[in-house]
């Protein structure tokens, strides 16, 4: 491991705004309250990367919380530390696996979830890691209120054909969709938030698949 990452996964460990794995247990049920120190809406991004899209939705919506989540502690180190300078008291960070999201969340604690730029697990052998397969989408329901949505934003055609296609198939709630994001009417403050890896294929005249939909 470089020494870059070395530092980095000390330096979060003086995080105020960083929980790691078993720390973050009893905050279940009592994120707002006993984190963010309110009642405020509380809303996920799953396998947030350097959190760019915590970050900017935090500065957006000081009236929401914001919890980043990913088990890359050094990519967590950049949006955690943003935050920190910022003084953006609305965001925080836990590393673990999503795969283990309902230890860490209550029934219904959450109001929405977004997904952006993940992995997209091409491979048909390992269907069971992305992030839209049906085993993740019952965990996404037991945590969300009844109505919450579940935002995804790819650049990965075959990863939005699947989620629509399980979207679908489940009879979930599809609010929006398109595999055209910019030139579409659906374009807001919020889906022009911009990650790293985003711009990079945006450059490359690729385009940017979304999807909103919601358990019933």
């Amino acid at each position: 491991m470089g020494k870059d990452k070395l530092r980095r996964f000390a330096e979060i460990e003086t995080f105020s705004n960083v929980y790691q794995l078993d720390q973050a247990r009893p905050l279940k049920g009592k994120w707002a309250a006993e984190h963010f120190k309110n009642s405020n809406p509380v809303v996920l991004e799953l396998a947030c990367g350097k959190g760019e899209y915590s970050v900017n939705l935090a500065r957006l919506f000081p009236e929401k919380n914001f919890i980043g989540i990913d088990y890359k502690g050094n990519r967590i180190w950049r949006g955690a530390k943003t935050a920190l300078e910022e003084g953006l008291n609305n965001v925080a960070f836990l590393r673990i696996q999503i795969d283990h999201i309902l230890d860490y969340f209550d029934r219904g604690e959450v109001d929405e979830i977004w997904i952006t730029f993940p992995d997209p697990q091409p491979q048909d052998k390992r269907e069971k890691k992305r992030l839209t397969f049906p085993g993740f989408l019952n965990r996404y329901r037991e945590i969300l209120v009844p109505g919450g949505s579940v935002h995804l934003k790819t650049d990965n055609d075959g990863l939005y054909a699947y989620t629509c296609e399980k979207v679908d198939e489940l009879g979930l709630v599809c609010k929006r969709r398109t595999d055209g994001l910019y030139a579409s009417e659906f374009v807001d403050d919020v889906l022009s938030i911009k990650t790293h890896y985003e711009q990079i294929y945006l450059k490359k005249d690729k385009n940017i698949n979304y999807i909103q939909f919601a358990f019933e």
